[in-house]
C-alpha cells in the first residue's frame, strides 16, 4: 500500500509565504509526474502546478511567478514554494502523484488527504 502525505500548511497574512511538501511512501515502483491541485470552498478543483520526473513542469496562470514546483525524485517527494499569497489562494491543497507500485504494471493516480492553506488580508 502507498501514502501520499502533505504538510505545510497553515495560516499566512497576504505578502506571505509556505512551502508543501509531500512525500509518497509504501510499495513504489516508480512515479511518472507529481501534481499539486487545490479547491476553495464553493469551487471546483483546480490544478495548480504539475511536475514529471523529466522535468517537465506547468502552472495555473494565477499562480505564475509566484508559485514554484520542485521534486526530490530520490525520496519521491514534491514540494511546492507559493510566494506573494494572496487571499484567492486560500484553498485546500492536494498532492496528486502518477506511479505504478511493486504490486503492478500500469499507472494509477493516487491522492493525498490535503491541508488547509488560509490566507488572510
Amino acid at each position: 500500500q502507498v501514502q501520499l502525505v502533505e504538510s505545510g500548511g497553515g495560516l499566512v497574512q497576504a505578502g506571505g509565504s509556505l512551502r508543501l511538501s509531500c512525500a509518497a511512501s509504501g510499495n513504489i515502483f516508480s512515479i511518472s509526474a507529481m501534481s499539486w491541485y487545490r479547491q476553495a470552498s464553493g469551487k471546483q478543483r483546480e490544478l495548480v502546478a504539475g511536475s514529471t520526473r523529466r522535468g517537465f513542469t506547468n502552472y495555473a496562470d494565477s499562480v505564475k511567478g509566484r508559485f514554484t514546483i520542485s521534486r526530490d525524485t530520490a525520496e519521491n517527494t514534491v514540494y511546492l514554494q507559493m510566494n506573494s499569497l494572496q487571499p484567492d489562494d486560500t484553498a485546500v491543497s492536494s498532492c496528486n502523484a502518477e506511479m505504478i507500485l511493486t504490486t503492478g504494471w500500469n499507472s494509477n493516480v493516487y491522492w493525498g488527504q490535503g491541508t488547509q492553506v488560509t490566507v488572510s488580508s
